[in-house]
Protein backbone atom coordinates (compact mmCIF):
# COMPACT_ATOMS: atom_id res chain seq x y z
CA UNK A 1 0.00 0.00 0.00
CA UNK A 2 1.65 3.27 -1.08
CA UNK A 3 1.76 5.85 1.72
CA UNK A 4 1.71 9.29 1.70
CA UNK A 5 4.81 11.47 1.32
CA UNK A 6 5.92 12.68 4.19
CA UNK A 7 4.26 16.32 5.32
CA UNK A 8 1.28 15.90 2.48
CA UNK A 9 -1.89 14.96 3.89
CA UNK A 10 -3.49 11.80 3.11
CA UNK A 11 -6.96 11.77 0.49
CA UNK A 12 -9.69 12.85 2.22
CA UNK A 13 -13.46 11.70 1.63
CA UNK A 14 -15.56 13.49 -0.35
CA UNK A 15 -17.88 14.36 2.98
CA UNK A 16 -15.09 15.31 4.75
CA UNK A 17 -14.23 18.37 2.33
CA UNK A 18 -14.83 21.68 3.46
CA UNK A 19 -17.76 23.19 1.66
CA UNK A 20 -17.17 26.40 -0.05
CA UNK A 21 -19.94 29.34 -0.46
CA UNK A 22 -20.65 28.61 -4.04
CA UNK A 23 -22.03 25.20 -2.19
CA UNK A 24 -23.78 26.90 0.70
CA UNK A 25 -25.27 28.91 -2.66
CA UNK A 26 -26.16 26.13 -4.42
CA UNK A 27 -27.93 24.35 -1.46
CA UNK A 28 -29.85 27.45 -0.52
CA UNK A 29 -31.68 27.93 -3.87
CA UNK A 30 -32.80 24.00 -3.62
CA UNK A 31 -33.92 24.51 0.14
CA UNK A 32 -35.81 27.65 -1.02
CA UNK A 33 -37.04 26.24 -4.88
CA UNK A 34 -38.69 23.33 -1.81
CA UNK A 35 -40.68 25.82 0.27
CA UNK A 36 -42.03 27.71 -3.04
CA UNK A 37 -43.16 24.11 -4.17
CA UNK A 38 -44.57 23.59 -0.77
CA UNK A 39 -42.01 20.49 0.41
CA UNK A 40 -40.90 22.26 3.46
CA UNK A 41 -43.15 24.47 5.51
CA UNK A 42 -41.45 28.09 6.35
CA UNK A 43 -40.40 26.87 9.78
CA UNK A 44 -38.18 23.28 8.21
CA UNK A 45 -36.94 26.16 5.86
CA UNK A 46 -35.79 27.98 8.40
CA UNK A 47 -33.91 25.45 10.11
CA UNK A 48 -32.26 23.71 7.18
CA UNK A 49 -31.07 27.70 6.85
CA UNK A 50 -29.63 27.89 10.05
CA UNK A 51 -27.75 24.25 9.60
CA UNK A 52 -26.49 25.32 6.28
CA UNK A 53 -24.44 28.66 7.34
CA UNK A 54 -23.03 26.47 10.21
CA UNK A 55 -22.46 23.92 7.84
CA UNK A 56 -18.53 23.74 7.74
CA UNK A 57 -17.88 20.39 5.20
CA UNK A 58 -19.72 18.74 2.40
CA UNK A 59 -21.15 16.14 4.80
CA UNK A 60 -22.87 18.41 6.53
CA UNK A 61 -24.57 19.85 3.88
CA UNK A 62 -26.36 16.87 2.19
CA UNK A 63 -28.40 15.86 4.60
CA UNK A 64 -30.49 19.10 4.34
CA UNK A 65 -31.60 17.75 0.77
CA UNK A 66 -31.58 14.49 0.94
CA UNK A 67 -35.45 14.22 0.69
CA UNK A 68 -35.53 16.88 -1.71
CA UNK A 69 -35.68 16.51 -5.50
CA UNK A 70 -32.68 18.37 -7.25
CA UNK A 71 -34.55 20.42 -10.15
CA UNK A 72 -33.23 21.01 -12.57
CA UNK A 73 -34.11 24.76 -12.81
CA UNK A 74 -32.89 25.71 -9.20
CA UNK A 75 -31.47 29.01 -9.44
CA UNK A 76 -34.16 30.92 -8.95
CA UNK A 77 -34.48 31.71 -5.27
CA UNK A 78 -37.88 31.68 -3.89
CA UNK A 79 -39.44 35.40 -2.72
CA UNK A 80 -38.22 36.57 0.79
CA UNK A 81 -38.16 36.11 3.83
CA UNK A 82 -35.87 39.45 4.23
CA UNK A 83 -34.71 40.90 7.62
CA UNK A 84 -35.17 44.05 7.49
CA UNK A 85 -33.62 46.64 10.33
CA UNK A 86 -34.96 49.05 12.00
CA UNK A 87 -35.14 52.30 10.28
CA UNK A 88 -31.93 54.49 11.18
CA UNK A 89 -30.74 57.58 10.40
CA UNK A 90 -27.07 56.66 9.57
CA UNK A 91 -25.77 58.88 6.83
CA UNK A 92 -25.37 58.33 3.28
CA UNK A 93 -22.57 56.43 2.55
CA UNK A 94 -20.22 58.50 -0.24
CA UNK A 95 -18.46 57.26 -3.42
CA UNK A 96 -16.41 60.05 -5.18
CA UNK A 97 -14.00 59.36 -8.07
CA UNK A 98 -12.26 63.06 -9.80
CA UNK A 99 -10.00 61.94 -12.12
CA UNK A 100 -10.18 58.54 -10.91
CA UNK A 101 -12.44 55.27 -10.03
CA UNK A 102 -14.26 54.36 -7.09
CA UNK A 103 -15.85 51.00 -6.43
CA UNK A 104 -18.32 49.59 -4.13
CA UNK A 105 -18.73 45.46 -4.98
CA UNK A 106 -18.49 41.90 -3.16
CA UNK A 107 -20.78 41.25 0.54
CA UNK A 108 -21.10 44.53 2.17
CA UNK A 109 -23.94 46.08 3.82
CA UNK A 110 -26.01 48.05 1.85
CA UNK A 111 -26.90 51.53 3.63
CA UNK A 112 -30.14 53.25 3.07
CA UNK A 113 -28.37 56.36 0.60
CA UNK A 114 -25.46 56.45 -1.11
CA UNK A 115 -24.20 59.57 -3.41
CA UNK A 116 -22.24 58.82 -6.32
CA UNK A 117 -20.06 61.56 -7.81
CA UNK A 118 -18.15 60.91 -10.92
CA UNK A 119 -16.38 63.74 -12.28
CA UNK A 120 -13.91 62.75 -15.41
CA UNK A 121 -13.82 59.68 -13.44
CA UNK A 122 -16.05 56.48 -12.81
CA UNK A 123 -18.00 55.23 -9.97
CA UNK A 124 -19.13 51.19 -9.69
CA UNK A 125 -21.91 50.47 -7.09
CA UNK A 126 -22.70 46.57 -7.40
CA UNK A 127 -25.25 45.18 -5.18
CA UNK A 128 -25.68 41.83 -6.66
CA UNK A 129 -23.83 40.11 -3.87
CA UNK A 130 -24.70 43.03 -1.03
CA UNK A 131 -26.31 42.61 2.34
CA UNK A 132 -29.86 44.24 2.47
CA UNK A 133 -30.78 45.49 5.71
CA UNK A 134 -33.44 48.37 4.73
CA UNK A 135 -35.86 47.25 2.30
CA UNK A 136 -35.58 51.16 0.47
CA UNK A 137 -32.09 52.69 -0.73
CA UNK A 138 -31.42 55.23 -2.44
CA UNK A 139 -28.76 56.32 -4.72
CA UNK A 140 -28.23 60.14 -5.78
CA UNK A 141 -25.62 59.80 -8.89
CA UNK A 142 -23.86 62.51 -10.19
CA UNK A 143 -21.87 62.51 -13.52
CA UNK A 144 -20.11 65.56 -15.12
CA UNK A 145 -17.52 64.03 -17.88
CA UNK A 146 -17.39 60.83 -15.93
CA UNK A 147 -19.31 57.31 -15.31
CA UNK A 148 -22.20 56.29 -12.82
CA UNK A 149 -22.51 51.90 -13.46
CA UNK A 150 -25.17 50.31 -11.22
CA UNK A 151 -25.54 46.86 -10.77
CA UNK A 152 -28.54 44.85 -8.92
CA UNK A 153 -30.31 41.69 -8.27
CA UNK A 154 -32.88 40.93 -10.86
CA UNK A 155 -35.31 40.42 -7.99
CA UNK A 156 -35.58 43.80 -6.55
CA UNK A 157 -37.69 46.65 -7.58
CA UNK A 158 -35.59 49.26 -9.93
CA UNK A 159 -37.04 52.64 -9.99
CA UNK A 160 -35.41 55.94 -11.06
CA UNK A 161 -35.75 59.70 -11.53
CA UNK A 162 -32.93 61.61 -13.72
CA UNK A 163 -32.31 63.14 -16.98
CA UNK A 164 -29.34 63.58 -19.16
CA UNK A 165 -27.85 66.51 -20.27
CA UNK A 166 -25.74 66.13 -23.77
CA UNK A 167 -25.34 63.01 -21.80
CA UNK A 168 -26.73 59.54 -20.74
CA UNK A 169 -29.14 58.51 -17.57
CA UNK A 170 -30.49 55.07 -18.50
CA UNK A 171 -31.81 52.94 -16.20
CA UNK A 172 -33.45 49.72 -17.13
CA UNK A 173 -36.53 50.26 -14.17
CA UNK A 174 -37.83 46.70 -12.47
CA UNK A 175 -41.05 45.81 -10.50
CA UNK A 176 -40.30 42.85 -8.06
CA UNK A 177 -43.06 40.10 -7.94
CA UNK A 178 -42.30 39.98 -4.30
CA UNK A 179 -43.64 43.32 -2.47
CA UNK A 180 -41.39 42.46 0.15
CA UNK A 181 -37.79 42.73 -2.37
CA UNK A 182 -35.52 45.68 -1.77
CA UNK A 183 -36.40 49.02 -3.84
CA UNK A 184 -33.71 50.37 -5.01
CA UNK A 185 -34.28 54.25 -6.55
CA UNK A 186 -31.62 55.98 -8.32
CA UNK A 187 -32.03 59.88 -8.69
CA UNK A 188 -29.58 62.41 -10.00
CA UNK A 189 -27.94 64.13 -13.90
CA UNK A 190 -25.42 62.75 -16.03
CA UNK A 191 -23.67 66.22 -17.51
CA UNK A 192 -21.38 65.08 -20.73
CA UNK A 193 -21.42 61.76 -18.78
CA UNK A 194 -23.00 58.59 -17.80
CA UNK A 195 -25.39 57.45 -15.15
CA UNK A 196 -26.43 53.64 -16.16
CA UNK A 197 -28.25 51.07 -13.50
CA UNK A 198 -29.76 47.53 -14.63
CA UNK A 199 -30.76 43.92 -12.92
CA UNK A 200 -27.99 41.70 -13.32
CA UNK A 201 -29.03 38.42 -14.82
CA UNK A 202 -28.62 35.05 -12.83
CA UNK A 203 -28.16 37.44 -10.04
CA UNK A 204 -30.68 37.35 -7.31
CA UNK A 205 -31.34 38.99 -3.87
CA UNK A 206 -29.89 35.81 -0.93
CA UNK A 207 -30.27 36.38 2.72
CA UNK A 208 -27.03 36.86 3.87
CA UNK A 209 -27.55 38.39 6.97
CA UNK A 210 -27.13 35.02 9.66
CA UNK A 211 -23.73 34.53 7.88
CA UNK A 212 -22.67 38.10 7.77
CA UNK A 213 -23.97 38.66 11.57
CA UNK A 214 -23.63 35.11 13.00
CA UNK A 215 -26.67 34.77 14.28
Amino acid sequence: MTKPAAGLPSAVAEGDLRASDADRDRIADILREALAQGRLDAEEHSERIDALYRAKTMGELQPLIRDLPEAANHHRPAPGPYHWEPAATEGAEQLVAIFSASARKGRWRVPSRINAVAIFGSVEIDLTEAVFERQHVRIQATSIFGSVDIRVPENVTLRSSGSGILGSFEVRTNESDDAQAPIVEVHGHALLGSVEARPKRGKWVRDLYKRVTGE
